[in-house]
């Protein structure tokens, strides 16, 4: 489980010489300018940091969800790597100090709080297999499972909290899939994956391969069967859709790219757009790979998991102002 989330040292050794002259170690750079930067968590909460594969020609990295905040504001979760096993913790926003163990698993992957913030739903893998469980996000250890003998992921609560969406990685792709909390009956929806729901619409957000090694971010009308494209781009790739409070704007992971004069230092950077594709814009622009974004539950501010600020590349959560300049 650690090759999946934590970078190895080989890897930041080898993302090191690549860089060349790429620096970690600052909190933000030049075209971050006017946001402010906030590192809520310390190395000691040993933060796991989605496996990044960089190359020569690209990049590509795990879009598990592995951040998520509370719909009061009150609780932020992460995953964290502690005694060889990765679990969910949980910090209190207001007083950001230690954190709460809420899952007692071995290899947990990602997850997500329901709606009424009472429960969590996560996928957990054994061996091949990834199975989505339930459990109380307040109390104790005892889970329920959902799904079993599949490669299920990326569990997120519909609105209504009438289902749970999720990935299930199968031989001719992946799917998005619903399971009804009432009564327990599993549905097929639509292919793609990191599945997320639009408020107040029978829409969902989800992400799918363009053919060619990118990915795309598509909005699906489960209701009447129209599948549209949101956003794109020849040079670019983007996962991890997840929508605002107010259901205005989508927030997502992009690839990037950072010229060094002698060098191309690929990477993965926060982006942001409305619902309907436009004003698509660039957050963050640091080296550090920006990956798992959240919104604040009034949606002002933006948590993401990043190496920056770490010289050693140490990944932590931190979070930014959210700021959208009309002209």
């Amino acid at each position: 489980m650690r090759k999946l989330f934590i970078i190895s040292l080989l890897t930041l050794m080898t993302s090191l010489v690549i860089a060349q002259q790429v620096d970690y170690s600052v909190v933000f750079v030049t075209e971050e300018s006017g946001i402010n930067f906030t590192k809520v968590s310390s190395d000691n909460d040993y933060v796991c940091m989605p496996e990044v594969r960089r190359g020569r020609r690209g990049i590509d990295w795990l879009s598990n969800r592995i951040l998520d905040v509370s719909r009061d504001g009150q609780k932020l979760a992460y995953l964290s790597y502690r005694n060889n096993t990765t679990n969910i913790f949980i910090k209190d926003i207001n007083k950001m100090g230690g954190s709460v163990q809420r899952t007692n698993r071995q290899n947990v992957l990602d997850f997500s709080y329901s709606p009424d913030g009472k429960n969590i739903s996560f996928s957990e893998s054994v061996g091949n297999i990834n199975r989505i469980f339930v459990t109380d996000a307040n109390k104790g250890y005892i889970c329920r499972q959902i799904t079993s003998d599949n490669k299920d992921y990326s569990p997120i609560y519909a609105n209504d909290m009438s289902q749970i969406y999720f990935s299930r990685k199968e031989a001719q792709g992946y799917s998005i899939w619903g399971y009804s909390i009432k009564d327990n009956f599993l549905s097929n929806i639509s292919r793609g994956s990191n599945p997320c729901p639009i408020p107040n619409k029978e829409e969902i957000l989800c992400v799918r391969s363009s053919g060619d090694g990118r990915n795309e971010i598509w909005k699906i009308n489960y209701s009447n069967g129209i599948e549209e494209c949101i956003v794109s781009d020849a040079n670019r790739s983007f996962t991890s859709p997840i929508v605002s409070p107010d259901g205005q704007w989508i927030l997502f992971v992009g690839s990037s790219a950072i010229d060094g004069g002698n060098f191309i230092y690929h990477n993965t950077d926060i982006y942001v757009c409305r619902i309907d594709g436009t004003d698509f814009t660039q957050l963050t622009y640091h080296a550090a790979d920006d990956l798992s974004p959240v919104w604040s539950s009034d949606g002002k501010y933006i948590y993401f998991i990043s190496q920056r600020g770490s010289s050693s590349g140490v990944a932590n959560i931190w979070r930014m102002n959210f700021i959208f300049d009309e002209e």
